[in-house]
């Protein structure tokens, strides 16, 4: 008889005393699971696998071809956290693919996130770089806001060097960069395992006779032996934090988007297999960790949501999905998957997103693409007559939800050859924002004027949407030619109001 190491690539005896593993085994104590409420014993140990050559998980990532997803059927129950919550990394992930933020700018849009993340703190951290003056400045002047939320943290390399930035800044938190892929460990850092987890301890414990509280990133986890490298990792980690009293976060960084969140996938794939081996098999509790998600497969959103249902409290997120490559986990999506889980907004004001978008465009010079889900200009236009039509009668019809509460963005309908009646109907109700008895309906003599119009328009050779001004200007001409004038809120007789 014997105790099973469990090993993604192999099985091993533990020790060389198998019937004294195997007594240590036999007398472990039975608990009571307090979410499920059945007896369980924990079934495995989990020891640093130093192995001699890097494993690759070749099998998966064929270099010269599309990655592959397998599947074991191994099924991870929910386990959704009472509490869960958003962290941003706007400031350091999302400055990495875009110029850099003047102090003024990162200030602004920090008080903005503040206002964002509402009374209860939705977006509970924002993390800063602090390797030149002005990340240190902003760093500085967001930390004299006094906002309990979001709360300022920095991110540093597992370095001595580094960390003296922390300590000098006064920080009480700080991330850091801890690779557990052996692309990273052996390819990259021309380390062992063993050589590895030392290093990265002794960081850790600097932070803690310092009295930081470490965050620790496990980059490209999607990648690295989770039971070989990252769950004794952790259990080292839950060890520190036990002896000196101090919270030690884990960050599960997708870095190059491989994660799926496919019931049955194999790890390291699969991101509840991942959050279950962290927090269940590493006892690393549900508030100590972190979801950080690339969209390189398009999957950032869905993975983090799946990271939170499965045991995670806390998912990193970058305003707009700005970051390395093809981005982060957008914030604003974020919201809108929380109120979506949660039934509630737990005061977030929605309306910022809306702020944020503006501000980027007018101050910033960057213009989200028009087709971005509840930020881009065209996220809830319409086009096509029939959808118009319905927009017309109805707005729920053709509109994921009032987009004009939570964002101030009514359902709008662009006006071109295929727009019909409908369509410029609603869009002269939008734009001058009629109500009640001013509404018009395609049948309306205004409506039909300027159908014409963008016919004659279309007709003529026009290839192009028709744009506000255009369709203003001539609302104008016409109005006045049926004697009545359109203005916001209502349309009045030109009589009526020269009397």
């Amino acid at each position: 008889m014997y105790t099973i190491i469990p090993n993604e690539q192999f099985f091993r005896y533990y020790g060389e005393n198998i019937m004294q593993d195997n007594n240590t085994f036999q007398n472990r104590p039975v608990t009571m699971n307090d979410k499920n409420n059945l007896l369980q014993i924990e079934e495995h140990m989990y020891i640093l696998d130093d192995v001699e050559r890097p494993n690759v998980f070749r099998n998966m990532f064929p270099y010269e071809e599309v990655p592959k997803i397998p599947f074991n059927d191994r099924i991870v129950p929910h386990n959704m956290p009472k509490e869960i919550w958003i962290t941003d990394t706007t400031f350091r992930d999302g400055q990495q693919s875009r110029a850099p933020y003047t102090t003024d700018q990162i200030v602004h849009i920090y008080d903005m996130f503040h206002e964002l993340g509402g009374p209860n703190g939705m977006i509970r951290q924002s993390e800063f770089f602090l390797y030149s003056k002005s990340d240190r400045d902003a760093a500085y002047k967001c930390m004299e806001r006094g906002y309990e939320f979001p709360e300022v943290t920095s991110w540093i390399r597992a370095s001595e060097e580094d960390f003296k930035l922390v300590k000098s800044m006064g920080m009480k938190e700080t991330g850091i960069l801890v690779s557990c892929s052996d692309y990273h460990i052996f390819l990259k850092l021309k380390m062992t395992r063993r050589q590895a987890l030392d290093h990265y301890l002794s960081i850790v414990r600097s932070c803690l006779e310092a009295g930081i509280s470490p965050r620790c990133h496990l980059e490209d986890i999607t990648r690295a032996d989770i039971f070989g490298f990252v769950v004794p990792f952790c259990l080292e980690l839950m060890k520190l934090k036990d002896e000196y009293k101090i919270p030690i976060k884990v960050r599960a960084c997708d870095t190059m988007g491989y994660g799926v969140n496919f019931s049955g996938a194999v790890i390291p794939r699969s991101v509840q297999g991942i959050i279950y081996a962290i927090n269940t098999n590493a006892g690393v509790p549900s508030e100590l960790i972190e979801w950080h998600g690339h969209n390189d497969f398009y999957k950032a959103v869905t993975n983090s949501t799946t990271a939170w249902i499965y045991g995670c409290s806390s998912v990193n997120t970058s305003l707009f999905g700005i970051g390395e490559r093809t981005g982060n986990t957008p914030l604003e999506a974020m919201v809108f998957e929380y109120a979506q889980l949660k039934g509630t907004l737990n005061g977030m004001n929605t309306q910022v997103i809306t702020d944020l978008a503006e501000y980027y465009e007018k101050e910033i010079g960057f213009t989200v693409p028009a087709n971005t889900p509840f930020v881009g200009k065209n996220f809830n236009v319409t086009r096509a007559g029939i959808h118009a039509d319905g927009l017309l009668k109805n707005e729920e019809i053709y509109n994921i939800f009032d987009t004009e509460k939570f964002l101030r963005r009514p359902p709008v309908s662009a006006v071109s050859n295929t727009s019909g009646l409908a369509g410029i109907a609603h869009w002269i109700n939008v734009h001058y924002k009629l109500r009640d008895e001013h509404v018009l309906s395609k049948t309306s003599p205004l409506v039909t004027r300027i159908k014409e119009w963008v016919d004659a328009e279309y007709a003529g050779g026009r290839v192009t949407v028709m744009t506000d001004n255009e369709l203003v200007r001539e609302i104008d001409k016409v109005s006045e030619e049926l004697g009545i004038i359109v203005r916001e809120g209502e349309i009045v007789s030109r009589k009526t109001t020269e009397d």
